[in-house]
């Protein structure tokens, strides 16, 4: 029975890199066991079988090389089952966060289908749950930048993987809808989920009944659509409850055809008793 194995050979055996056995060489983590001075051939006998098994085993199971290191130099049964312990924690761990990667992703998925097959310029009456969200800034104008107060707003309030796709959006406030006057918000807001895990963001718009338009276009559009959505509150005897929530769904951050942006308008309503 043959006793040394080259590089390549155990490389093939072991469907294992030559560069990683040389790097495993390196670190002492799997040394060979004998090495051709005139040539710098490296040879491995079949008493590491069972070490580099062991390895690729801790590796499958995602264990750092620095844990499986430790693991060879106190090489008891009692350090291996602390080790998997604690690398079960970790999987656990990352589980939960490719959970909460998954769920953010479907969020933005439907809200982006939502937005391109729309039935845009149609008004919809829907009830809105309670939303959590951080405030930017207070009275904006219309014409006036936001980006430098969104960003900082999203490193105060840990918001840096938040403030994308549907989630920044524009307030009027009462009083100045009924008057009409739609070139200042009264903030800027930041809607907040509940994967965004931002702790700090403590006020919310409140659940209710909505009226609700998509359009094509930003908010420098929007002035006819809440006309349109005023003169509908109108006509169904409705009246205004609180600020109007503009939400940018798609603009500039995902496409540059301006001719693709969309926006919603909602306002919420009370119906007349009567």
């Amino acid at each position: 029975m043959k006793d040394l194995f080259t590089i390549g050979e155990i490389a093939k055996l072991f469907d294992v890199n030559i560069r990683t056995l040389r790097y495993y060489d390196e670190i002492n983590l799997l040394k060979p066991e004998y090495i051709d001075t005139a040539s710098n051939y490296r040879y491995y006998s079949t008493r590491q079988f069972e070490r580099l098994n062991t390895i690729k085993y801790l590796r499958a199971l995602n264990m750092p090389l620095s844990k499986i290191s430790d693991f060879f130099r106190d090489r008891e049964v009692d350090t291996l089952v602390s080790i998997l312990r604690q690398q079960k924690e970790e999987i656990a761990a990352q589980k939960y966060e490719l959970e909460l990667m998954e769920r953010k992703i479907q969020n933005r998925l439907f809200q982006i289908e939502n937005a391109i097959h729309s039935n845009y310029n149609s008004i919809e009456e829907k009830w809105i749950q309670q939303r959590r969200i951080a405030i930017v800034k207070k009275d904006i104008k219309v014409d006036e930048d936001i980006e430098l107060p969104i960003a900082e707003l999203g490193r105060a309030n840990g918001l840096n993987t938040a403030i994308f796709l549907g989630k920044v959006a524009l307030s009027i406030a009462k009083e100045n809808l009924i008057v009409q006057r739609f070139d200042e918000f009264s903030y800027v807001l930041v809607i907040v989920e509940e994967e965004d895990c931002a702790q700090e963001c403590n006020q919310s718009i409140p659940e209710g009944n909505y009226l609700s338009l998509q359009f094509q276009g930003t908010h420098k559009d929007s002035k006819e659509y809440y006309l349109i959505l005023l003169e509908y509150l109108k006509t169904k005897n409705y009246h205004i409850c609180g600020n109007a929530i503009e939400i940018t769904m798609i603009d500039y951050g995902m496409t540059n055809d301006s001719s693709k942006f969309v926006t919603e308008i909602q306002i919420p309503f009370e119906r007349n008793s009567i």
